[in-house]
């Protein structure tokens, strides 16, 4: 699939994105609402496929009928060269861009497969899955060891976390990707949500910023 990625000054992105990889439990306060356990050694990996991708900036569409649908504010990473067995200064290299996304998830359903002991792609890697930004070049960001990020529903606050508290920091996470998985260039990586995900409904309004160079308001589609 062909998702056409903007620059923070509407230009257009020549990458192809294949693949969206994504850290789960990956901030120590949305371990503990979700009452699950820190990952000890390596952190938590999934999927999305590129049919998962939606533009951030336009109306949201979420399923409907399939139970709630839980928002997860994530740093995206844009990836600009390929990662295999990579160092962490080869990774920190290979970030072009950072980007918002929403990482939304069908929480019922997770819920019910986590039970019954199944994968769980079906509640994370369903058709709009990602929302995702435009990007900002990484010569325009913050360090990545000290990038905050918040949301809020209708004007008030749901999330704010920074990087600094990641569990496995950007670097570390990258390199640990590339040991299961080639990233290339167009490739996503989301980097873990911070605490109080929680349900979106038709025609709610958000509010999104990474620091200082990224704000927007968008809203869930009726």
């Amino acid at each position: 699939m062909s998702f056409q990625h903007r620059w923070h000054d509407g230009e257009a992105i020549e990458l192809t994105t294949k693949k969206v990889v994504c850290a789960g439990l990956n901030y120590a306060l949305h371990v503990k609402e979700m009452n699950s356990k820190a990952p000890d050694t390596e952190p938590v990996l999934f999927i999305k496929p590129a049919t998962a991708l939606q533009d951030l900036h336009a109306p949201l569409c979420i399923p409907k009928d399939r139970g709630a649908v839980h928002h997860e504010l994530e740093i995206a990473l844009l990836i600009g060269r390929r990662l295999s067995q990579c160092s962490a200064a080869e990774a920190v290299g290979a970030v072009s861009g950072l980007g918002l996304a929403l990482d939304l998830t069908l929480r019922d359903l997770q819920t019910e497969l986590k039970k019954a002991g199944r994968p769980w792609e079906k509640a994370k890697g369903f058709d709009g899955a990602c929302a995702i930004s435009h990007f900002v070049p990484i010569s325009q960001c913050p360090p990545l060891d000290n990038i905050d990020i918040a949301l809020s529903v209708n004007d008030s606050p749901r999330q704010q976390g920074n990087s600094r508290d990641m569990l496995f920091p950007i670097p570390s996470l990258l390199c640990a990707i590339s040991e299961y998985f080639t990233l290339e260039p167009g490739d996503i990586v989301l980097t873990g949500t911070p605490e109080g995900v929680g349900p979106l409904s038709g025609s709610d309004q958000l509010s999104m910023s990474l620091g200082q160079v990224l704000q927007f308001t968008t809203r869930v589609a009726p």
